[in-house]
């Protein structure tokens, strides 16, 4: 018998000594595994198949044109230094997350200046602060980052800061997808962050 057909007839072979009751209990197992892997994958806990994260690092990618036109310039400095807070995090990922979350201050919905919305979230990166279901990671992960005597997740000095933060904590770079899910837990929002992030990025990486 050759070897190519020893290897095809080898499945058959192990099912024929395990026997019809252990087969059914390996294939009740092998069901069991993809049904946990995906309910896993829902809660956030692992990043789905598709996520796969790029082997050729962004974080020092300079801004687009389109980055230059669309975010303010103090927003940018602010998004470029931050990011030094989590080795191998994209500057653009933190300036995706504060278009989405706030259009990089400029939005004037509840929360952004002042006050919070209906999920209990403030400032420009919309931290929680303990008011709903937001949570209250900005006590976590807030500080006086800027150095400027008061600690507030309005100014963006402090909020973009505790962005990189959180997303470190959270993963960041190496399961990227999984840290901004945590950031906001939304499939759909890691999807557009990383879109718009790759639209901040020069494109090619270093190349214009």
């Amino acid at each position: 018998m050759t070897l190519a057909a020893w290897l095809a007839l080898a499945p058959l072979r192990l099912l024929a000594a395990l026997g019809l009751r252990r087969s059914l209990i390996l294939a009740c197992l092998f069901v069991l595994t993809v049904t946990a892997y995906g309910v896993a994958e829902d809660l956030g806990l692992v990043d789905p198949p598709a996520a796969a994260e790029p082997t050729r690092p962004a974080s020092q990618a300079p801004p687009s044109a389109a980055a230059r036109a669309d975010i303010p310039t103090s927003y940018l400095a602010l998004y470029r230094q931050a990011a030094g807070r989590c080795p191998g995090l994209s500057w653009s990922v933190l300036a995706a997350a504060g278009k989405v979350e706030s259009d990089h201050g400029r939005s004037r919905l509840p929360g952004v200046r002042s006050g919070w919305n209906r999920a209990g979230a403030a400032g420009p990166m919309q931290f929680g602060i303990g008011v709903g279901r937001a949570g209250n990671a900005w006590a976590q992960y807030g500080a006086d980052f800027d150095r400027d005597g008061w600690r507030s997740v309005y100014d963006p000095g402090d909020a973009i800061p505790a962005a990189a933060r959180y997303l470190c904590a959270s993963g960041a770079p190496g399961r990227l997808d999984r840290a901004l899910y945590a950031y906001n837990h939304s499939w759909a929002y890691v999807a557009k962050v990383k879109t718009i992030a790759a639209h901040y990025r020069t494109r090619g990486g270093e190349r214009r």
